[in-house]
C-alpha cells in the first residue's frame, strides 16, 4: 500500500520536473527562434486570429451577463451608475485573463497538441533529427512564442467586447446613465488594474502554451496518444490556469 501511494506524488514530481526542463530547453532555443520571423507569425495567427470568433462571442456574452447581475445586485444598494466600475473591474482583473486563457486551451491549445503529436506520429520530427535539424527551434519555439503574444490580445479585445456587452445592457436596457458609465469607470479604473491583467494573461499565455507544446511533443507517436495528449493539455492547462489565477491574485492583494 505504501509503495503504491508513494508512486503517485513521485510520479506527479518526476512529470513537474520533465515540464521544467522542457522549458529550459524551449526558452534556450527561443532567440534563435526569432530569426525566422515569418514562422512565429504565422504561429500568432493561428493561435490568435482563429481564435477571435469565440473570443468575442464570449466576451461579448459574459458583458451582458455581468451587466444584468451587477445592475441587479447594484440595484439594492441604490448604486446602479456604478455598473462600469463592477463590469470593468471584473473583466479586467479576473474574468478577462481567466476565461480567455481557458478558451484559448480548448481552441489553439489543443490544435497546438494535436499538430506536433501528428507531426511526432508521423515521424517529421525524427526526419528533421536526422536531417540535423533541431524539432524544438523550428516545430516548438515558435508555437510557444506565439502563443506567449497571442494572449495578451486576445485578453485585451476580450475586455473590450465584455465591457461593451456591459454597456449595452446597462444603458441601453436598464437605463444607467451613460455619463455616469463611462465617466465612474475612467475614475475607478486604476493602471495597477490593468497591469494585474496584462500579467495574469501573459502567465495564462506561457502555461498555456508550454502544457500544450509539451503534450503534443511527448505525445506517444499513435492515434490514441495524440488524443489523450490532447485531452491532457485542456485538462492541465485548466487546472494550472486557475491555480496561477489564485496565487496572482493573493500575490496582487498582499501588495496593495
Amino acid at each position: 500500500m505504501s509503495n503504491g501511494a508513494e508512486s503517485v506524488p513521485i510520479a506527479a514530481i518526476r512529470r513537474v520536473g520533465s515540464v521544467a526542463v522542457f522549458l529550459g530547453q524551449v526558452l534556450a532555443q527561443v532567440p534563435p527562434a526569432f530569426a525566422k520571423p515569418r514562422l512565429i507569425v504565422q504561429q500568432i495567427y493561428n493561435a490568435g486570429a482563429r481564435s477571435l470568433v469565440i473570443i468575442m462571442l464570449s466576451g461579448l456574452f459574459v458583458g451582458m451577463v455581468l451587466g444584468l447581475q451587477g445592475f441587479d445586485l447594484l440595484q439594492r444598494f441604490g448604486s446602479e451608475d456604478a455598473l462600469g466600475v463592477a463590469a470593468a473591474l471584473g473583466l479586467l482583473k479576473e474574468l478577462g485573463p481567466v476565461v480567455t486563457a481557458l478558451l484559448f486551451a480548448g481552441r489553439a491549445g489543443t490544435s497546438l497538441t494535436s499538430e506536433i503529436g501528428l507531426m511526432k506520429a508521423t515521424d517529421q520530427l525524427t526526419a528533421m533529427q536526422m536531417m540535423a535539424v533541431d524539432p524544438v527551434r523550428y516545430v516548438v519555439a515558435p508555437r510557444f512564442i506565439g502563443s506567449f503574444i497571442a494572449m495578451p490580445l486576445l485578453n485585451a479585445i476580450f475586455c473590450g467586447i465584455g465591457l461593451f456587452g456591459a454597456q449595452l445592457i446597462g444603458v441601453s436596457l436598464m437605463g444607467v446613465d451613460a455619463g455616469a458609465f463611462w465617466s465612474q469607470t475612467q475614475n475607478a479604473v486604476e493602471l495597477n488594474d490593468v497591469a494585474e491583467g496584462i500579467i495574469k494573461s501573459v502567465a495564462f499565455g506561457t502555461a498555456c502554451g508550454l502544457i500544450a507544446v509539451y503534450e503534443g511533443y511527448h505525445a506517444a507517436p499513435t492515434a490514441e496518444g495524440v488524443g489523450l495528449a490532447t485531452t491532457r493539455t485542456v485538462v492541465t492547462s485548466s487546472v494550472l490556469v486557475l491555480l496561477v489565477d489564485y496565487m496572482l491574485t493573493a500575490a496582487f492583494l498582499t501588495t496593495h
